[in-house]
């Protein structure tokens, strides 16, 4: 017999499965997966292509899912190491009422449109956005360009894909604590 949570987390992958958006199984399970994410439109994120890595835990939906961004974003509430996200409605407020599928079409869209750089996880960005609002957006734009294309979302790994030093530090904070199940994966 399968539980409620489990249902429910069948449920809501199931919809984002059908839905506009790009996503890739782990191991074919529902609790683990990577969907494609477009910056919005109107912003400097626009044209941007993300591979963002999603867990769910066993009490999902009781529990919220652990979210990040794979390759790099330049964003207040975003860590640029570990992709990790600072945002209260996925890390403090969330709710049973939340479907998967809220995260990519409402919360995270609204996070970029409306970043908070008094609550940053990347203080360089926060600065700048506070202090020279034309150099972050020029700064996010050239993130872009740099790093959100659609190859460097596909190549996009839980070690960043690059071999500085830092990479190790990516784990910090990280989505997953199983580095080995996507480094090996052709998304």
């Amino acid at each position: 017999m399968t539980s409620p949570s489990k249902r429910r987390a069948e449920t809501d992958v199931m919809k984002m499965l059908m839905s506009d958006f790009e996503v890739n199984l782990v191991n074919d399970s529902v609790h683990e997966f990577y969907v494609r994410f477009y910056g919005p439109e109107e912003t400097p994120f626009e044209g941007g292509v993300w591979r963002i890595h999603v867990e769910l835990p066993d009490q999902y939906p009781f529990k919220s899912p652990s979210i990040g961004f794979m390759n790099k974003i330049f964003h207040p509430n975003i860590d640029e190491l570990s992709g990790t996200v600072c945002l209260d409605v996925i890390n403090q407020t969330w709710s049973p009422m939340f479907e998967l599928i809220n995260i990519f079409e409402v919360f995270l869209p609204q996070l970029l449109r409306y970043p908070n750089p008094n609550d940053p996880l990347n203080g360089e960005a926060a600065a700048l956005l506070m202090r020279h609002p034309k150099e972050y957006d020029a700064k996010v734009r050239d993130y872009v360009q740099r790093y959100a294309t659609k190859a460097a979302a596909d190549a996009a790994t839980d070690g960043k894909g690059d071999d500085d030093e830092d990479e190790e530090m990516s784990d910090i904070g990280s989505i997953s604590s199983d580095d080995q199940i996507t480094g090996d994966m052709d998304l």
